[in-house]
């Protein structure tokens, strides 16, 4: 089948969750003998025309000079080339800018968009934004041939707010298995005396609401703070917090390696996402074997089940810090791995997509001929 990836930055992966999955599932159908096409912004690092058997076609991209809407010409230049090349599938991770070009696609083509999080939800929009982005998820429920969610959570959603059927299929994640305690040397932590949170710095990830509970609890365990704190919120929360010396802000860290070696020997790797689908970074945590404390939400339990602690306010965060230690919660640890290992991996989510696309195609063809 001739296929197009739609929606990222490009590949190989520089940004994010979309772009990550994108360069595995391209790889995994072009060894497979499919044509696999992905649109990469026209400054992505990798500049190539293919990347392991996958073609790249660049598209420019004027985000770098006028912000988000630039985002919207990308996609509305991938599609306008789209049209130009007789797809078969045509896969949209997301929809935030490309579902208003919904009636430039390709009537002959099979459209599949994965629907992403609930992105109107977000806090850091304003009150217009968040309503156009209500409205951009509608045009891609309705006018998808059909839907991915990756998570139950966005799968019930879809049900009851646009009676749409979608298909789940989750997120992956690698198992970790070699850690390095010298890495923790780099980061001056030391084994098992340390917590740690990794977010995006805004309001929905919660950040707030556990170190608040780190304040409150009187913890003085160290607690790392991964993420790019350069921003109005990181600042807020770095003047909130300045007095306790036990709350380090690191900075985004991005070095897969030592990101698994620190949860790996965390205390407590704690997840306060709260909107949107499976998380990448909390399938990361499962299978770097970290002990999670999460943000009380049917996102999160969905991926978790009963193998982590929960929380929704900060003296909730001051008991767990108070009452738990990862040496007795060694089962919860394994079920999480093994989730990875049986649920989570990418071959198995990778042949869950491909197993969609080959149905997709059967009814086509079944309608055609009849």
């Amino acid at each position: 089948m001739k296929v197009a990836i739609l929606g990222t930055r490009g590949i190989p992966n520089h940004y994010g969750g979309f772009e990550q999955f994108a360069e595995y599932f391209s790889v995994y159908l072009a060894e497979r003998g499919h044509e696999v096409y992905v649109y990469n912004s026209h400054n992505h690092p990798y500049q190539e025309k293919m990347f392991h058997g996958v073609h790249i076609l660049h598209q420019y991209d004027p985000e770098y000079k006028v912000g988000t809407f630039g985002q919207f010409i990308y996609d509305l230049n991938c599609i306008r080339d789209i049209r130009r090349r007789n797809f078969d599938i045509i896969l949209q991770l997301g929809y935030t800018s490309s579902s208003v070009w919904h009636f430039l696609l390709p009537k002959s083509a099979i459209v599949i968009t994965n629907m992403d999080g609930l992105e109107w939800k977000r806090s850091k929009y304003s009150a217009p934004v968040r309503k156009f982005l209500k409205y951009a998820e509608k045009l891609a429920a309705n006018h998808s041939d059909y839907l991915v969610a990756d998570s139950l959570g966005i799968q019930s959603f879809l049900k009851e707010e646009y009676k749409k059927d979608s298909t789940y299929i989750a997120y992956g994640a690698h198992p970790f298995y070699s850690p390095d305690e010298s890495i923790l040397d780099i980061y001056n932590v030391q084994k098992g005396n340390f917590n740690m949170i990794m977010a995006r710095f805004e309001p929905e990830n919660n950040l707030d609401m556990v170190l608040s509970g780190v304040a409150e609890g009187n913890d003085a365990t160290t607690i790392l703070v991964l993420g790019k704190h350069e921003t109005k919120y990181g600042a807020y929360l770095k003047e909130k917090f300045k007095n306790y010396p036990n709350i380090r802000f690191t900075g985004g860290i991005y070095n897969i390696k030592h990101l698994n070696s620190l949860r790996y020997y965390s205390k407590i790797y704690f997840h306060g996402h709260s909107v949107g689908g499976t998380n990448p970074s909390l399938l990361e945590a499962m299978a770097s074997r970290a002990l999670i404390a999460a943000h009380n939400n049917n996102f999160n339990k969905g991926v978790l089940q009963d193998n982590a602690y929960y929380f929704a306010n900060p003296q909730e965060v001051a008991a767990l810090l108070a009452a738990v230690s990862k040496d007795s919660n060694l089962q919860k640890i394994e079920n999480n791995f093994k989730a990875i290992e049986k649920d989570f991996n990418w071959d198995k989510i990778n042949g869950e997509y491909l197993q969609l696309f080959e149905r997709c195609l059967a009814k086509k063809d079944r309608a055609f001929s009849g």
